[in-house]
């Protein structure tokens, strides 16, 4: 754009800021009539491809927070889905080639390079809390919650889990303060422990009452 900024029709948000938001609220609004990128009168998967095409840039600079946030949003299924209706309406454009790419760039973003289980928040809590974690590969995941005695407190079975970033409160998992058979919990150090298929992990919480 001559200006600098993108050109008002991508920048779906008018935050000035051509990224990963714009995506994300172009693929929120397929079906109705706008945003409307081509002004076909449909917000399609062509839509998408036409934001797409100019937001590479953004991949390699420094994303805010907002754009991050939306980023682990995003799962990796739903990126692969873009970019496989992408392949299926290419016609061979630049604007498709280009499209492609960097969605194909941006999934390789929402893959983390390795399994990790981060600190659970809030912490102290009480009486819930939730567990953050990366998983590097598709997996079976569970979250075992140990006492301070090392006795086991509740399990967390939270199925396969395609890899991906599982960070927010609606993906993280959650932790009610209660034992297996619904009882609170006493105040005190847990131990939690993310187990997948090949990776085991622990890490520390503290309740307080």
């Amino acid at each position: 754009h001559p200006t600098g900024q993108p050109s008002p029709a991508v920048d779906v948000n008018a935050d000035g800021i051509l990224n990963i938001l714009d995506l994300v609220a172009v693929a929120n609004a397929f079906g109705k009539d706008t945003p409307d990128i081509n002004g076909d009168r449909i917000v399609n998967v062509l839509d998408l491809v036409a934001v797409a095409q100019h937001f590479g840039d953004s991949l390699t600079a420094a994303p805010s927070i907002p754009a991050m946030n939306a980023m682990h949003g995003l799962d990796v299924a739903t990126v692969q889905a873009w970019i496989e209706r992408a392949q299926l309406e290419n016609d061979g454009s630049v604007a498709f080639q280009e499209a492609i790419i960097n969605l194909q760039r941006l999934l390789t973003l929402l893959i983390p390079r390795e399994t990790e289980l981060l600190a659970n928040y809030p912490n102290p809590f009480n009486p819930e809390t939730w567990i953050p974690y990366h998983l590097a590969n598709d997996t079976d995941v569970e979250i075992h919650i140990y006492d301070a005695r090392g006795s086991i407190v509740r399990r967390l079975k939270l199925g396969h889990q395609r890899e991906g970033y599982y960070t927010s409160r609606s993906r993280a998992a959650y932790w009610d303060g209660r034992n297996e058979v619904g009882e609170r919990v006493a105040s005190g150090i847990y131990f939690y422990q993310l187990q997948t298929d090949n990776v085991s992990l622990l890490r520390k919480m503290v309740i307080l009452k």
